[in-house]
């Protein structure tokens, strides 16, 4: 199968243009900080608290349960929508359905103030659930628009533009909070402090709408006939399903891929989901320190692009399996460092690493996990496997880490589960690499 038009391309990379925004705001950087600022009653320990339909949690832990409950209704749910979108032929139909649902929550954060607890986690959950939801149906494109040989290279176009377009947005969302006087020509009142941040919310909404209509213009469609429902769409949707996972079974290199992808993405979403909560706690606990946190979020997010493409190239010398273990080390040793950096000095460092193998393991997972696949038509159900691994991981990932502070209350203890879980990863990836695909190896 030849490689789709640039314009293709480049369409398809710009939803995580669009998106990105989204995963740096909201999940990694204001949001985080926002949060636990305005739940900043603490105890003895120095842990916060605040109140959830009457119960109290710590607020990043709060954080933690409500986006484990969001990744395993994607878990539950993907398989069969996916499915069903296969069956229709429909997947762009998906993918703008709940590329809506996630930008819309976004832009309904800009209501969210003190006091208002319930009110934001339950729109934090659906915008998660709206932008994991989506990647199901985005990922699965992947094969379809990119020969084999161009996927790395496509893949880590995603990531790059990604990176470059939230980071740009971050950019944007941090001059206003750090000069509120700009908020007057929006309307809004510089002096209230929260204003900066909820304005960055709305503006992760349109940006993550308007852009990805790009994308939604130029994915193709299959031709009408082809998209035609057949009868018992959801019962041929679980036989679809069933047929994929006995393919699975079938392959020993996808399944003992997916095996090492579970746990290595137990650690790697982890961090991804709580470093800027953890950064904000143990790192830049102060006010004052906003700008220092918001400034090493960008320093990660514009190293990633840098480790996104070296990553790409290195695939082509090394091979995929080689540069995924070298990652997985990387990411044992910054567990290890997590866990005694005390000094922004020393987080700076740690960021800047973190930032270099983030991109990259993503990038090769997903373009490793596409060149395993049989040859189908059916590629949105494969990539449901996918999805639903990484999801349960993060599950298991982010509930452990959750309950980790609130066992012991201290962040740093979780940083240890982590470690562990990168180790079973790295075994993992050994085992895999041992019937990994001649053809695949870049030997």
């Amino acid at each position: 199968m030849p490689t789709a038009s640039k314009r293709v391309i480049n369409g398809w990379a710009m939803y995580d243009w669009a998106n990105s925004a989204y995963n740096l705001v909201i999940t990694s950087t204001i949001f985080p900080a926002y949060f636990v600022g305005i739940t900043s009653a603490g105890n003895e320990k120095g842990a916060h608290y605040t109140s959830f339909f009457g119960r109290s949690y710590i607020n990043t832990s709060l954080m933690d349960y409500v986006l484990a409950v969001v990744f395993l209704l994607v878990a539950i749910s993907s398989p069969i929508l996916s499915s069903i979108a296969d069956y229709r032929r429909n997947k762009k139909v998906w993918l703008r359905g709940f590329c809506i649902m996630g930008s819309a929550a976004s832009a309904a954060l800009f209501f969210f103030k003190p006091g208002m607890t319930e009110y934001g986690m339950i729109l934090f959950g659906i915008a998660a659930l709206g932008y994991w939801a989506s990647l199901v149906f985005y990922n699965s494109y992947l094969p379809e628009i990119a020969a084999p040989e161009d996927q790395d290279r496509v893949s880590a176009k995603g990531f790059s533009l990604g990176y470059i377009g939230s980071v740009l947005l971050q950019i944007i969302c941090f001059v206003l909070i750090l000069k509120p006087e700009l908020l007057a020509f929006f309307g809004l009142d510089p002096t209230d402090k929260t204003a900066g941040a909820r304005f960055s919310f709305l503006l992760v909404g349109l940006w993550w709408f308007g852009f990805a209509q790009m994308t939604l213009r130029v994915l193709p469609l299959p031709p009408i006939s082809e998209r035609k429902a057949r009868t018992n769409v959801l019962t041929n949707g679980f036989k679809e399903l069933k047929l994929v996972w006995h393919q699975v079974r079938a392959l020993p290199a996808l399944r003992r891929f997916l095996l090492s992808f579970f746990l290595y993405s137990m650690g790697v979403q982890t961090v991804m989901l709580v470093a800027a909560g953890f950064a904000k706690k143990e790192i830049f606990p102060h006010p004052d320190d906003e700008p220092k946190l918001l400034t090493t979020i960008i320093l990660i997010q514009l190293v990633a692009v840098i480790g996104a493409v070296a990553l790409s190239r290195l695939s082509k010398r090394i091979g995929n399996m080689a540069v995924l273990m070298i990652s997985v080390v990387c990411w044992i040793a910054i567990c290890i460092a997590g866990y005694f950096v005390k000094t922004a000095t020393e987080f700076y460092i740690l960021a800047a690493a973190v930032g270099l193998v983030m991109g990259g393991i993503q990038s090769m997972s997903r373009s490793t996990y596409s060149k395993l696949l049989p040859v189908t038509n059916d590629t949105t159900s494969f990539f449901s496997f996918f999805d639903v691994t990484e999801k349960i991981a993060i599950v298991i990932g982010i509930f452990t880490f959750g309950y980790l502070e609130d066992l012991t209350g201290s962040m740093r203890n979780s940083i240890v589960a982590l470690g562990v879980f990168f180790l079973g990863g790295l075994i993992a990836l050994f085992y895999t690499n041992k019937v990994y695909p001649k053809q695949h190896a870049g030997i």
